[in-house]
């Protein structure tokens, strides 16, 4: 059993200059065989992970990662939580994820510094407010808190936005998420490995997937760069390689891998207490505990596995930035990174079964995977562990594409965050 985190450990260890702690979870060599293998040692995967033992009583469970944990999209994204989709199916299942995450830092004993402190939605245009009643109008009829600011009110909530008559991009309102905001991503990864290892999973990092055992239409193994793994049942959580994975396991999914880049400025005093994030000048920012602003904006149009970006979308996502907010002009940006997303074409994920027997793939989050980070593991667990999925994740089968009831997001989702 790992040891509690509390006030008292930490003045406890104190005493012996912190020498004394215990490793946050161990390096095992794989088992032979498993009776679950999660592939892809991310949020979503190590979730699956912590839910299969917490929740099912399975834990003769693997998580293999080809590289480090929180290595991929989980350490590279911006950490905005919310749950304000228009559709009822994304609507329960984020805010199944949002609900998760109130208590995830004391299920977990592990601070994933989970602040709620309110994301904003900028409208530019009339026809675009409209849009944005219609969202908040469906969001409040699902129980989820939403609500409108005049241009007065959003300047009252953030005093720093520029909503002057004379603004490049003029506001002319916004909706607010008050339960919406942040949290920590490494953290998070951290937390559910810790928790995962406690209940007897192994974590097996560097350990890259390099094919799949498929006999008479069903899964039983792994071929990995450590050798062969067998296994009942395999996750696949890959984020913006499911489609890598898909083709070995010989079908194909209907997704697409993007670059996803972000950038932080150098840190500052405290300025920016909420999210703000604009669909139609595609950018949104954030403050870190740390005092450096992070911010983002959509995908490059290109196809590709690099995690790095293109100049145009550093330049866009700046000359917005600074026209929202003017005070930020005279800033050094500190980083740049990118990350790979997959996107389905109704810009909702795919969780569920496969062609192949005992092979579930969880994918297709696009720019918003990191907030259903704790409600993506839960149901997908459910869908392992039982075979069947879980009413959640029902409506998000690989079997939309082929009877036509797909679940537009891009009006949620068409900004990354």
């Amino acid at each position: 059993m790992k040891q509690s985190y509390s006030i008292f450990s930490l003045v406890r260890n104190a005493l012996s200059h912190h020498q004394d702690w215990q490793e946050a979870w161990r390096s095992p060599d794989p088992r032979p065989e498993y009776d679950v293998v999660i592939i892809g040692g991310g949020g979503h995967g190590l979730a699956t992970a912590y839910y299969l033992a917490k929740e099912h009583g399975i834990t003769n469970v693997a998580v293999l990662e080809k590289g480090w944990l929180g290595g991929g999209n989980t350490g590279r994204n911006t950490t905005v939580v919310r749950s304000n989709y228009l559709w009822d199916e994304s609507a329960h299942l984020y805010e199944f994820s949002l609900k998760l995450w109130d208590g995830l830092s004391q299920d977990l004993n592990y601070n994933v510094m989970f602040s709620q402190r309110g994301l904003v939605s900028l409208a530019h245009s009339q026809h675009e407010m409209q849009a944005l009643r219609r969202r908040v109008y469906a969001i409040k009829l699902n129980g989820i808190d939403s609500e409108f600011l005049t241009p007065a009110q959003l300047k009252e909530w953030c005093p720093i936005i520029h909503v002057g008559r004379d603004a490049r991009y003029p506001i002319v309102g916004a909706s607010l998420q008050r339960r919406g905001g942040v949290a920590r991503h490494d953290a998070v990864a951290w937390g559910y490995a810790r928790g995962a290892d406690a209940r007897g999973v192994d974590i097996i990092q560097n350990c890259e997937v390099t094919g799949f055992k498929i006999e008479d239409g069903k899964v039983v193994g792994l071929e990995t760069t450590l050798g062969f793994v067998g296994a009942k049942k395999v996750g696949v959580v890959v984020a913006g390689h499911c489609g890598v994975l898909a083709n070995m396991a010989g079908f194909r999914l209907p997704i697409e891998s993007h670059p996803l880049q972000a950038m932080v400025s150098e840190p500052i005093k405290p300025v920016l207490d909420c999210v703000v994030m604009s669909g139609q000048v595609h950018v949104y920012v954030s403050q870190s505990d740390k005092g450096e602003l992070v911010f983002g904006a959509g995908i490059d149009s290109f196809n590709s596995y690099s995690q790095v970006g293109s100049p145009p979308v550093v330049e866009n996502m700046l000359n917005a930035l600074t026209e929202l907010f003017p005070i930020f002009g005279r800033l050094r940006f500190l980083r740049q990174w990118g990350g790979i997303v997959d996107t389905c074409p109704d810009a909702s994920p795919i969780i569920g079964k496969t062609p192949v027997e005992n092979l579930f793939f969880n994918c297709g989050w696009g720019t918003g995977g990191f907030k259903a980070t704790p409600g993506s593991g839960h149901v997908f667990a459910h869908t392992i562990a039982t075979g069947e999925p879980h009413k959640l994740a029902l409506p998000f089968a690989l079997e939309r594409f082929t009877t036509g009831y797909l679940i537009d997001e891009h009006g949620a989702a068409g900004v990354a965050h």
